[in-house]
């Protein structure tokens, strides 16, 4: 699977860094950084929950 952020509608706001800290980090400067754009498949059960609770829908995943 691939993470794919929308970073012009990102807010930074890290609810996807609660759900999967492996996968998403809001660093100090106050931006998103994809720790790791194509996770391993044990993690797509995060990555479905960060999607879906992203408040302006800026993340998807391909395959």
């Amino acid at each position: 699977m691939k993470v794919i952020v929308d970073f012009d509608r990102c807010e930074s706001n890290a609810v996807c860094m609660g759900v999967a800290p492996e996968v998403f980090e809001v660093r100090d400067d106050d931006y998103l950084y994809i720790l790791d754009e194509n996770p391993a498949e044990s993690l797509r059960p995060k990555v479905e929950e960060a999607a879906r609770s992203c408040p302006k829908a800026a993340i998807t995943i391909e395959g």
